[in-house]
């Protein structure tokens, strides 16, 4: 299986452990060992224990805690995977064949367009309106949509802009996957980093055609551990179980007692709730930078997640742009091109205010250099 470059992830992986000020991240500034232990996580305890194999498609423990998340899914319907990346990675390998349509929205995770290339599908895609309050352009939906429409990949609060559908857009996305058959696979790690406003609506029971996959790395704050996981109906989890098998067999397993801890109903409130103070605090910080350029940089501000994605007014190529600002300021943001949407840069609000601020203050350089 030939398979593309998926270039935001490379890009990353190369740059993001040299320079001096890493802006590409997606979360919030990670919880440590010592702080989990202060929700729980009995250390002492684990010393003694053997690292063995575990699980594959999750502990009874960790699913029953999962599924208890999801109204109405039980273990059954759970399987517990290495990041939600691996769990949209298998649910593409399990569902996906040579010939199928696969649909998606952008801007994006732009992991699904390359994956499901590779299985010989044709990937087409709709935008979400930043003139209509991030909603979906409804014209391009149905033409991406259609019977022949195997899958359909959207994230919901959406990355990169930080936008949340509405209830009537969630209803007639389902409402169209239904009518053609498709599978709707909603990423929804971002779920539970709202900034401001109520929890974000999740797809799961809006139809037995709905498949979410989640995670720790991005609202709980610990991606470090890669947990995730899909919630699907039963054929389609042990279908993606049998895709596991073949690929990392399971996830580790101080990551699974890990994730216990993690996703226990008061402790998963304390991470969401850790994450909304940190996106508060830096939301005006971020506002006000943008601010400064007098209009030549502009935004949506996000309701959810540590992402903003920033539109220029300049004709440059925004992975030129990305590259002026890794060479001379020794800082990694992420071009639009990256996230399917060009003329546009996406940059980390997550981190600490000291390190946030210094790094907006290099990408500032560059750019008032570029629109003078």
């Amino acid at each position: 299986m030939s398979i593309e470059t998926f270039e935001m992830e490379r890009m990353q992986s190369t740059w993001e452990n040299v320079v001096d000020y890493d802006m590409s991240e997606s979360g919030v500034r990670p919880l440590t060992l010592r702080e989990l232990v202060g929700m729980g996580f009995d250390l002492e305890a684990f010393l003694d224990v053997p690292l063995g194999y575990s699980q594959s498609n999750g502990t009874i423990e960790l699913r029953e805690r999962i599924a208890a998340l999801y109204p109405g899914s039980t273990i059954d319907h759970v399987e517990v995977t290495n990041g939600t990346s691996e769990a949209n990675y298998l649910i593409a390998l399990s569902q996906i064949r040579a010939g199928d349509l696969v649909a998606m929205q952008v801007p994006n995770y732009m992991q699904m367009p390359g994956v499901a290339r590779s299985l010989g599908a044709e990937v087409r895609t709709f935008h979400l309106r930043t003139d209509r309050a991030c909603e979906p352009d409804w014209d391009a939906f149905e033409r991406a949509v259609t019977p022949k429409t195997r899958l359909l990949y959207l994230s919901n609060p959406n990355n990169p802009t930080g936008s949340v559908l509405s209830d009537a857009s969630m209803a007639r996305i389902v409402a169209r996957c239904e009518q053609t058959g498709t599978w709707l696979l909603s990423d929804e790690v971002y779920l539970g980093a709202e900034i401001d406003g109520p929890r974000t609506r999740s797809f799961w029971g809006m139809s037995d055609r709905v498949i979410v996959t989640s995670g720790l790395s991005k609202a709980y704050g610990i991606p470090g551990v890669r947990v995730g996981w899909l919630v699907g109906p039963p054929s389609l989890a042990a279908e993606c179980w049998t895709q596991h098998d073949y690929v990392t067999i399971g996830p580790n397993k101080m990551s699974d007692r890990i994730a216990r801890v993690a996703v226990n109903a008061a402790n998963r409130e304390r991470c969401y709730a850790r994450t909304g103070a940190i996106l508060r605090q830096n939301l005006p910080i971020a506002r006000e930078w943008v601010a400064s350029f007098g209009g030549r940089l502009t935004w949506t501000e996000p309701k959810a997640g540590a992402i903003g994605l920033m539109r220029y007014a300049a004709e440059t190529p925004s992975l030129a742009i990305a590259e002026r600002v890794r060479i001379h300021q020794s800082t990694l943001i992420v071009p639009g091109s990256h996230v399917g949407i060009e003329g546009h840069l996406r940059i980390w609000l997550g981190g600490r205010e000291d390190f946030l601020r210094e790094g907006l203050r290099r990408i500032g350089l560059e750019l008032k250099e570029l629109f003078d």
